[in-house]
């Protein structure tokens, strides 16, 4: 064999991470953009067709991250750090699929909740969780860089959402659009983690000298319920614009397609975020990175309660997109920096839990503070202005993360 033959282990590695990469990014493409960002396209179709309020069509969300999550975060992260994410992934692509389907023909609440209960196990274990697992154990120094790519996907699937949804909605009606959305999901997520080998992972060097640290451990560390807490504030301000972004356009008369325009620059706008946010936590520190997105955040929800003037609409977007393409992202990053990659699983599984409650649940609480006389969300968006502020405050009181040892490399 010539030396031209031979393949380095730098070589396969790369390709390896190549792979872990892309898989991550089809995977969020597919579990958290298609289905996070494109159910609440078919919440005004619900609230026609079945007379349902505002606060009904946001609670099927909430209730099942709110009783799916404390079941099964914990177990999911705890899976994934003793066996891999690879099994995890497959049954939560499956999952999240079916959940589409049944929400489909769910006419009554009972299958309506019961299907979002569906959705939510899918999230939880197809979802961030393995794919942040995934690309913490395959990168060290890149890091930031690859989460903020694999991110990317989060992005794409909600930017696209839209766009297909309202093509699929036109030619074949709201129930079979979402049917075909469920379909969609599974030969997007479902292919590339079939073939991730959990056994064949080459963890990057911290994992090969370190040992794992005990979640009671984690448990006693103030600065756990600082990320918890802090993150769960801005998570929460992000999903109460999320999920009624399209019925707030609604109420401003913009068609079907104008809405589906904007909610696709959000999400356009949240890969720059995405890139940059990334890019600035590999410079600079998270923690900074992490306060400067809290505020990003809070700054663009007052665009929605300002007198209308041209543009307004999508500066609200770049705003917002460039704030929720960096939220998710940064908080794995965190958590990897504090508490170790060994921990990782576990740690997000908490971390997850209490991210999803609040996401699922404050959107609900803005559907309540709605006024429906006359047509103001503005009650629930200061509500929600407040709260990415107060996140931005407790995320102040974290330690540096640059330079510091994590709990794992101190054991």
């Amino acid at each position: 064999m010539t030396r031209t033959d031979v393949v380095s282990p730098t070589d396969t590695r790369r390709s390896s991470q190549t792979y872990i990469l892309a898989t991550a990014f089809l995977t969020l493409f597919a579990i958290v953009g298609l289905i996070i960002y494109g159910l609440p396209f078919f919440y005004d179709f619900m609230v026609k067709e079945y007379g349902w309020s505002r606060a009904v069509v946001t609670s099927g969300n909430a209730l099942g991250k709110l009783l799916v999550a404390p079941l099964f975060g914990f177990l999911a992260g705890w899976m994934i750090d003793r066996y891999g994410p690879r099994k995890l992934m497959l049954a939560g692509a499956l999952m999240a699929g079916t959940a589409l389907v049944g929400l489909s023909f769910s006419s009554s609440l009972p299958m309506f909740y019961l299907f979002y209960m569906l959705n939510a196990i899918g999230y939880v274990f197809g979802g961030p969780l393995p794919c942040q697992v995934l690309i913490s154990r395959w990168f060290d120094k890149n890091r930031g860089k690859a989460m903020g790519i694999a991110y990317l996907g989060i992005g794409a699937g909600g930017a696209f959402a839209p766009q297909i949804i309202t093509a699929l909605e036109q030619n074949l009606g709201w129930h079979l659009a979402l049917i075909s959305l469920g379909i969609l999901v599974v030969l997007i997520a479902f292919p590339m983690a079939f073939f991730i080998k959990d056994s064949s992972f080459e963890p990057a060097g911290e994992l090969e000298t370190t040992t794992a640290v005990p979640i009671r451990t984690i448990l006693r560390n103030p600065n756990f319920y600082l990320l918890a807490i802090g993150s769960m504030c801005s998570i929460g301000a992000v999903g109460g614009i999320s999920q009624h972004l399209k019925l707030y356009l609604r109420d401003l008369d913009f068609s079907q397609a104008h809405a589906a325009n904007v909610m696709s620059f959000v999400l356009f706008s949240s890969l720059a975020g995405r890139v940059l946010m990334g890019f600035l936590a590999d410079l600079i520190n998270r923690k900074y990175v992490m306060i400067l997105i809290y505020l990003i955040v809070a700054s663009a929800i007052p665009l929605l309660l300002f007198p209308d003037f041209p543009g307004r609409i999508y500066l609200f977007a770049i705003i917002f997109g460039i704030g929720l393409g960096g939220d998710y992202m940064i908080i794995p990053l965190m958590a990897a920096d504090l508490f170790g990659i060994r921990a990782l699983g576990r740690t997000m599984g908490i971390i997850l839990v209490a991210d999803g409650m609040a996401e699922a649940s404050f959107p609900v609480l803005v559907g309540h503070l709605y006024n429906e006389a006359t047509k103001s969300y503005a009650a629930g968006f200061y509500f929600l202005i407040a709260l990415a502020l107060l996140g931005a405050v407790i995320v102040a009181f974290l330690p540096k993360t640059r330079g510091i040892r994590s709990m794992e490399q101190r054991a």
